[in-house]
């Protein structure tokens, strides 16, 4: 299994759209077996989607994210485990033990009006990034 975790200096990015890395582990028997951060910029949600498809990922793990990524993701058969925060190892752990504590309503919903948002910068209207 290989799970992607949004991330910025180890700790969980809280826009999905905007991450400016994500760390990569390998896992087998619930245990992580290797890792790597892949650099990507925050190139947006489409450009995104298609790098953790093209990485084999089974699972991201992310703070916030708007719906037409959750379906882009799903459509490459990623789950996507959102509202997560702090450090990227211990909650990859925390998800493989089935502990990972997310909250059911991690959707951002700075897209859904189709104009600008400021999401990751910290003053999200939905409070999650």
């Amino acid at each position: 299994m290989k799970i992607a975790v949004t991330s910025q200096n180890g700790s969980v990015f809280q826009h999905f759209g905007r991450a400016p890395e994500f760390a990569v582990f390998d896992a087998e028997d619930g245990k992580i077996t290797g890792a790597e951060v892949i650099s990507c910029g925050g190139s947006g949600h489409g450009a995104l989607a298609g790098l953790l498809g093209d990485k084999k990922i089974d699972v991201l793990i992310c703070g916030g994210i708007g719906a037409g990524a959750v379906a882009a993701l799903s459509e490459l058969g990623i789950k996507v485990a959102g509202g997560a925060s702090g450090d990227v190892r211990k909650c990859a752990e925390d998800y493989l033990a089935g502990k990972l504590e997310s909250d059911p309503d991690f959707h951002c919903g700075c897209h859904d009006g189709g104009g600008e948002h400021s999401c990751g910068g910290g003053d999200c209207r939905h409070g999650h990034c």
